[in-house]
């Protein structure tokens, strides 16, 4: 673990990284995570960054070291797409058991290793740790290390068990995993002048390929994407691109400033949200390769594609912008959403109330001061309860977030869309925006939420009948209602509610009875919660005699 904990500490003093950069020496030693609190590690762990980010890879096996939940909890959960190889989608595990634990699990993994190349023969493995087996000391480089000489292939061991840190510290693990094992490794068939990386981009619901279209007809070549619908030979040989774009550095800064340093790779942080941010982009990164020697005519074609896509774009949301006007959005999100879904969000005529920064970086907030204004309502942390307390009280008509904060919009009976990995819809590039308005359309003026808001039919007609009752009821009835003996004598006097008070003192005073059995005789007060009850009340009437025409009776 030794060395384990001198990368996290390289990864903590991350110059890439502005916060971190304006950290003192003592600062950044302790880093940016939060301490993981009992239970939270579903969703948060650094094994389950480190998965989220080098899953997509398409075409090799994903195998995790440890017991089977870890692999049940992070199994295909994040909606990435592929246009190929369906082998990332297959759950590998070592199932580790009580035995392995005593005994320890290397054997167990260099066996599961020969199986998956046995059986599917991929062009490489990714072997994740995991917090057992890094408690109980398994060695899973050495084990990697000698199973990729005997079996010919390339096994890449991933450090990152969960309770070194947060989702983020997990994402930079995975990022120095393939920066010491994988990039580099290998040489392209053939490089171009237009040969960029797209670092930090999952292709979530295929977003990737609303983007590349656009590459294509520019000319320019993706020569690998890190890792959406990415391939092992092509993050093998990405040293050689000429420029690349950074989607979200909170994940993976640290490959692009080490490519910068060991290849030369020029990199800027962009994002194809929305319209402009999506010709910013493109115009960025047609100047990177006109800069690394791409002909300078590639500016030139990048405006006219840029003049007709946005030409293209507004026309389309043109008809939404009077339906939105004035519609105010609450967005729960993180990182580069943070700030990249807010001028989306304000081209489509939108009002945004607030913005989640838990997962942003302190570059992510200036950039939404400068969209929002200094004034920007910035959220740190919203509990559920102040969330449901927005949307109820009409600070917001839609909230924009992750499946975890669906149902308080739901309890509220407000709009909700999905915009994080989850999601069913692309939303990035000029049509993704397009989409993105269409879908907020649809979310707002769904006919389900009037009818969700009006009151319940079975509580109009209790309230009717109540109101009915009491208009029936003549003034002696509301006398008698508001008789406090008559209201006295009314109550039942036992769980059963078989029986009145005034009931029972009729029967004890005109009968003279003294017992229970008695009592109960002459009334319906048979239950056995009665007794009790009838008791209390034959030691509050005097005994009396009976009137003598009743004795005669009797």
């Amino acid at each position: 673990m030794s060395s384990l904990s001198a990368r996290i500490q390289e990864i903590f003093n991350e110059p890439g990284c502005a916060k971190n950069a304006s950290k003192s020496v003592a600062e950044r030693k302790k880093g940016c995570n939060k301490q993981l609190q009992p239970g939270g590690a579903a969703g948060g762990c650094a094994f389950d960054g480190a998965k989220i980010a080098l899953q997509p890879f398409t075409d090799v096996a994903h195998l995790v070291h440890g017991p089977i939940a870890c692999e049940g909890n992070s199994w295909d959960n994040r909606g990435a797409a592929s246009s190929d190889a369906s082998i990332w989608r297959t759950g590998f595990t070592t199932d580790m058991s009580e035995t392995d634990i005593v005994f320890g699990g290397e054997r167990r993994l260099y066996k599961a290793i020969k199986e998956i190349i046995n059986k599917y023969d991929p062009p490489a493995i990714f072997v994740y740790q995991t917090c057992v087996p890094a408690m109980i000391g398994d060695d899973i480089n050495a084990v990697c290390k000698a199973a990729s000489q005997k079996l010919r292939k390339p096994i890449i061991p991933v450090n990152s068990p969960g309770f070194v840190g947060s989702k983020n510290l997990g994402n930079k693990l995975a990022g120095e995993a393939l920066l010491e094992h994988v990039i580099g490794t290998q040489e392209p068939d053939h490089t171009t002048p237009y040969d960029v990386n797209l670092i930090g981009e999952y292709n979530l619901s295929g977003e990737l390929w609303q983007i590349k279209p656009l590459l294509d007809e520019l000319g320019i070549r993706i020569l690998s994407c890190i890792s959406g619908d990415g391939k092992y030979r092509e993050v093998a040989s990405s040293h050689r691109a000429r420029a690349a774009m950074m989607v979200c550095s909170k994940a993976m800064i640290n490959v692009a400033r080490k490519m910068e340093e060991r290849y030369g790779i020029p990199f800027f942080e962009g994002s194809f949200y929305g319209i402009q941010d999506s010709s910013r982009s493109l115009r960025e990164i047609a100047r990177l390769l006109v800069e690394r020697g791409a002909p300078s005519e590639l500016i030139g074609r990048t405006d006219t594609v840029i003049a007709r896509e946005e030409a293209r774009a507004w026309a389309a949301i043109e008809p939404y912008k009077p339906r939105l006007a004035g519609k105010r959005a609450l967005l729960i999100t993180g990182g580069v959403k943070s700030w990249s879904m807010v001028a989306a969000l304000q081209e489509a005529g939108l009002e945004l109330v607030g913005t989640s920064v838990k997962k942003s970086t302190q570059q992510d907030k200036e950039r939404i001061k400068e969209l929002m204004g200094q004034d920007a309502h910035m959220i740190e942390d919203m509990t559920p309860r102040e969330i449901y307390k927005m949307l109820t009280n009409a600070k917001a008509d839609i909230m924009l977030s992750g499946g975890k904060s669906q149902f308080v919009a739901l309890k509220a009976a407000m709009p909700w869309l999905d915009i994080n990995q989850e999601r069913c819809h692309a939303y990035m590039g000029y049509a993704g925006i397009v989409k993105l308005v269409e879908e907020i359309d649809k979310a707002l003026f769904n006919p389900i939420w009037e009818q969700l808001r009006r009151p319940v039919p079975w509580d109009k007609m209790v309230k009717g009948r109540q109101t009915e009752t009491i208009t029936q009821m003549g003034g002696q009835a509301a006398e008698i209602a508001a008789d406090p003996q008559t209201i006295r004598r009314a109550k039942k006097v036992c769980f059963c509610k078989e029986v009145d008070l005034g009931t029972l003192e009729d029967a004890i005073r005109s009968h003279g009875l003294t017992s229970v059995e008695a009592v109960r005789q002459h009334t319906d007060a048979f239950g056995g919660c009665c007794k009790r009850r009838i008791e209390d009340v034959l030691a509050t009437i005097p005994v009396s005699s009976p009137p003598a025409m009743l004795r005669a009776a009797e």
